[in-house]
């Protein structure tokens, strides 16, 4: 049984860790090869999916999507990965997404369960939106093209990979990958249905050109929408000890080795590097050879056991939810514990 600790007991930062805007700006050649590319082929598109990890709704979606890709289409929003997000949550983030943002079509979806219910309604909802629209230039045509946005990482592949297989029986044929950036072009289209005919067009993950808020940012290194080197595993590993310790979950204790919880990622990864028997091999002045701690190895382990969900279920925008105490938060976050 795991123990409890009491969050108020214990003084923990009231700041998110600071990090240097330079090590968030991450906008190489293809991206904006990538985003020329579908501006122009949006004219030959019918719908536009856009894919985003349910554990941030409302953060990192790229707003150049909004204001040139998402406008003139029917537009689908699928929060991916919803195997790793709080479940109770899913109504309320559905709700504001609708109400604040005027997003109408929001489907929650888990690219690596053939059973899925999101994925389950998604090609009816594609295929509706498509018939009830103006096509233009596209009303005699009998096949439906459908374009895949979305910021690195964020399983826009897999889905592609997914619906195709259940759809036509085929097996996977776009190549995937946990690093950002595996898509690095905009690839010939891919069929995932015959009746009616819709084909997709697999894109490139696209960021902001430059990340302004620097917890965005941190979030979406710690969903690996940017390529950890770029920020820095120990950063990383700090930004999720410091929202871990604010939201109260403290499932990280145990993992990490520690008696109870910890404000300092330091310490925090040198229990880890105790517990998992992570040390790397250094020379001295002298020439002697010694055994440290390899604190990047432990905040890897860190990083992947939030990333697989072996820390708890997590929504790392619950603070942004409107309308709800700190009560009613930790209430939730309590439950899926």
């Amino acid at each position: 049984m795991a123990v409890r600790f009491d969050a108020a007991a214990y003084s923990f930062r009231k700041k998110c860790p600071y990090v240097s805007k330079d090590l968030l700006r991450w906008f190489p050649g293809h991206m904006n090869k990538g985003l020329k590319q579908m501006q122009r082929k949006l004219t030959s598109v019918d719908c536009v999916i856009e894919v985003h990890d349910s554990r941030i709704p409302f953060t990192g979606r790229n707003p150049i999507f909004t204001n040139t890709l998402t406008g003139a289409k029917p537009h689908i929003l699928v929060l991916n990965k919803k195997d790793l997000t709080v479940r109770s949550l899913i109504p309320k983030i559905t709700e504001q997404l609708k109400t604040h943002e005027n997003i109408q079509n929001v489907v929650f979806t888990n690219s690596k369960d053939q059973d899925c219910r999101g994925l389950k309604t998604l090609k009816p909802l594609m295929v509706e939106l498509i018939k009830n629209s103006n096509r233009y230039n596209r009303s005699e045509e009998l096949e439906y093209n459908v374009m895949i946005i979305g910021v690195p990482n964020v399983g826009k592949s897999s889905l592609i990979n997914m619906l195709r297989s259940r759809n036509m029986s085929v097996k996977h044929a776009l190549p995937v990958g946990a690093v950002a950036g595996v898509t690095r072009s905009l690839m010939t289209k891919m069929r995932i249905n015959d009746d009616p005919k819709i084909f997709m067009f697999d894109t490139p993950g696209i960021l902001e050109p430059s990340v302004t808020d620097i917890e965005m940012g941190l979030k979406l290194a710690l969903c690996a929408s940017l390529q950890d080197h770029l920020v820095g595993e120990e950063t990383i590993a700090d930004y999720l000890l410091y929202w871990l310790n604010s939201h109260a979950k403290f499932k990280y204790v145990e993992y990490m080795g520690l008696e109870e919880p910890c404000d300092d990622i330091h310490k925090v990864l040198i229990a880890g590097a105790v517990k998992f028997n992570r040390v790397r091999r250094v020379r001295d002045f002298d020439g002697t050879m010694r055994d440290v701690p390899d604190l990047l190895e432990v905040a890897r382990t860190m990083i992947k056991a939030f990333r697989t969900g072996e820390l708890g279920k997590m929504v790392l925008d619950i603070d942004l939810l409107k309308r709800r105490s700190k009560n009613q938060i930790h209430q939730e976050l309590s439950a899926e514990m």
